[in-house]
């Protein structure tokens, strides 16, 4: 099914855009040629009106619009004498009694401006408010001069009475960090979709270069916009052995690098244009015509999403340095002091910890911090401790996987912390130094940009913790594995568990769908030992047990391991992913499916020799050297294929040649071997069954080579 708009859907909505486009139009010529007429006769009304009176007026505007909060039974007033007394002209009235200044309401108007919300007198030139609601005011007051009858003068007065609306707060804050999620989800989609391929072969060429290691880790996390899912999906290398410990090390401190980008992406001034991009990516993302421009267009819609997000949070935390119970739990946190910093830095930790995503507490950071809630310290610690916080996610997915990635989760944790303690030691020192001299400050001594200053932190705190411990990779890795010791009973030949390598709700596609082709590579190497040990057993003259219970043992997690892989692409395919993804998640169900016929078959061959060896029989020795030499050209016929796979370097077109040919020269050998044992049954008396064994693994051997081949055929594309 095609995602995109056919000819006749694009033709008919374009038109009716138009259509909707001249509507809106015309509406708007309407409105505006009503207000022009409506304004011409009310500039025609007041000339007809002054043209009729002496009295000349003059319109003012001198009292502030005033807010107040709201309380039982309150009272306000404002000193109009005071507020007008500059219209009294001393030096004229000299010889004269003192002026006067009359005071008068004129009118009042405006939604919610009548007597239920207050009432209005003057008293002693004095105007006195008795609120009775919540609500809005909006009248004129008239002035008049005793010494200048002839003028009189108007202002427009505007006053509110408010409450705190914790309530309405929540709602606005809890919509901003939704939409703000959501955009991070479509940002990081369609920029890790787009550079899938890549982002795939980077991720499995990560070698034991620190450097290399620490550059994957910040790519891979500008491209997810998630150093919390990158690092989980380290934990989920590490124990499916794609990554040593030191590799893994590596990519957790480039994720923490990595991630800083999204903080000074929200440091643009544009989230007023939040809206306007979501709206005109989304027609794109509706209406593009190829795959790669509608990601792109996703992309661009989480960005819209990340700024609309912004702007709404911003908008919730608007009144909370009015509220004076926020304002009370604000104030009781400040980073002047040593405690005050940690105090602040646990904030953040548990904000973290709270919502899971370390961007979300990084914009409300900033949004603070820009809105005067917080002081800019204060921020600056916060960023701190949403360091720790993040670490929780990568800790709680190592739980019951293997020791290394239990080390890695470990070491997140311990490099965050560590670089954490370090940062308040020089706090005060080094790091807000830093932050104001790059920043600048104005002449009071604030900082100019608090979403800088913030943004500038947390990369300021990332680089150089990153820049103090890599030349210790490898002595971190020897300590975590004194520390967090090898378990006994954990082998190398274990069920890997995929669903619990990296909680899939954090991982990408383009990286799943990496970490899935090497438990199907796994899966060729458990086959090619598997095959080596049936022919040991054959070759033996007592098999041993232990060896006949491994292989028995490599079916099972052969098993296991297909039924893993086929549930965790499941969950892939049915998610929002590329073409060529779709093809690679159905590539490796294929492959999982004809590796694990291929142990089913090698199982076969073993469980007709053990059957064989109980009744005191056995395959004739010419047939059974045969049967050796078919063994091996077997186990090279599919580790030419699992070769393949595993490193990617040669041409399919190469390795399809090479397997035909192969796989011919197999056949050919297979039905000389069967013409031989035939022409032997008719010159010598044979078993039945010996001839049942012969037959059964004759065709295994067989079977064994066509799955090869179907392996083969499935990474090529074949179907």
């Amino acid at each position: 099914m095609s995602f995109f708009p056919n000819s006749e859907l694009v033709k008919y909505s374009s038109k009716f855009i138009v259509r909707l486009l001249y509507l809106a139009v015309l509406f708007f010529v309407t409105i505006f040629g009503v207000n022009v007429t409506l304004c011409a006769n009310s500039i025609q009304s007041e000339k007809n009106s002054a043209g009729g009176s002496h009295i000349k007026q003059e319109f003012i505007r001198v009292i502030p619009d005033q807010r107040v909060q709201f309380t039982p039974n309150l009272v306000t007033s404002i000193d109009l004498f005071n507020s007008y007394e500059y219209l009294i002209d001393h030096s004229a009235q000299s010889q004269l009694p003192q002026p006067q200044l009359e005071f008068s309401i004129e009118n009042s108007g405006g939604k919610n401006s009548d007597t239920q919300t207050a009432e209005l007198k003057i008293v002693n030139d004095k105007l006195i408010i008795n609120w009775k609601q919540i609500g809005k005011l909006s009248f004129t007051i008239k002035i008049v001069n005793s010494a200048e009858p002839s003028t009189e003068y108007f202002d427009k007065i505007k006053l509110e009475a408010w409450t705190f609306d914790y309530w309405r707060m929540s709602l606005t804050l809890l919509g901003g960090i939704g939409i703000f999620l959501l955009g991070m989800k479509y940002l990081s989609d369609g920029l890790q979709l787009v550079a899938g391929p890549s982002l795939r072969k980077m991720v499995s060429t990560v070698t034991d270069n620190r450097f290399f290691a620490v550059f994957v880790g910040i790519i891979a996390t500008v491209a997810i916009q998630s150093s919390t899912a990158t690092t989980v999906m380290v934990v989920g290398f590490i124990n499916s052995q794609i990554m040593t410990l030191a590799q893994g090390i590596g990519v957790i401190m480039g994720a923490n690098i990595g991630t800083t980008v999204t903080a000074w992406l929200l440091t643009l001034n544009i989230s007023q244009y939040g809206m306007p991009i979501l709206g005109l990516s989304a027609f794109v993302y509706i209406f593009a015509r190829t795959e790669k421009t509608r990601l792109l267009a996703m992309a661009v819609m989480g960005v819209g999403a990340l700024f609309l997000g912004l702007e709404l949070m911003q908008q919730g935390f608007g009144s909370l340095k009015d509220a004076p119970e926020i304002s009370r739990i604000i104030g009781s946190f400040s980073a002047k002091t040593y405690i005050g910093i940690w105090c602040c830095v646990s904030v953040g930790c548990v904000m973290t910890i709270i919502l899971q995503s370390s961007s979300v507490t990084i914009a409300i950071t900033i949004s603070l911090a820009m809105l005067g809630v917080i002081e800019f310290e204060t921020g600056a610690a916060l960023v701190l401790g949403e360091n720790i916080g993040t670490t929780l996610t990568a800790i709680l997915a190592s739980i019951g996987t293997s020791t290394n990635a239990r080390r890695a989760a470990i070491f997140h944790a311990s490099f965050n912390v560590i670089g954490v303690v370090c940062a308040t030691l020089v706090f005060n020192i080094f790091f807000m130094p830093v932050i104001y001299f790059v920043v600048g400050t104005d002449s009071t001594g604030v900082i100019r940009n608090p979403s800088t200053g913030i943004a500038l932190t947390h990369t300021l705190f990332n680089v150089s913790s990153t820049l103090l411990m890599l030349p210790f990779v490898r002595i971190a890795a020897s300590i975590l594995r004194c520390i967090v010791k090898d378990a006994p009973e954990e082998k190398v030949e274990g069920v890997s568990r995929l669903t619990t390598l990296g909680m899939h709700r954090l991982e990408t596609p383009t990286i799943a769908i990496e970490r899935s082709r090497i438990e199907v590579i796994r899966m060729g190497h458990i086959c090619l030992q598997l095959a080596e040990k049936v022919v040991l057993i054959a070759e033996s003259e007592q098999p041993d047990k232990e060896l006949v219970d491994s292989a028995f043992h490599d079916e099972e997690v052969l098993d296991t391991l297909q039924d893993e892989i086929i549930a965790y692409t499941a969950r892939l395919l049915s998610g929002n992913i590329t073409h060529d993804l779709t093809e690679a998640a159905q590539q490796q169900i294929r492959m999982a499916d004809e590796l694990e016929s291929i142990s089913d078959y090698l199982v076969v061959i073993l469980k007709s020799d053990i059957k064989l060896r109980k009744d005191g029989l056995a395959i004739p020795q010419p047939q059974k050297a045969e049967f050796k030499e078919i063994h091996e050209l077997n186990k090279s016929y599919t580790s030419m294929v699992v070769q393949f796979y595993s490193t990617r370097k040669n041409n399919v077109t190469d390795l399809m040649t090479e397997v035909y040919a192969q796989g011919h020269n197999l056949t050919r050998k297979v039905k000389s071997v069967r013409d031989q044992f035939i022409k032997r049954m008719s010159a010598e008396h044979c078993d039945p069954q010996v001839v049942i064994a012969f037959n059964t693994q004759i065709n295994a051997f067989r079977r064994v080579r066509e799955h090869t081949q179907n392996v083969a055929e499935a990474i090529s594309g074949q179907h």
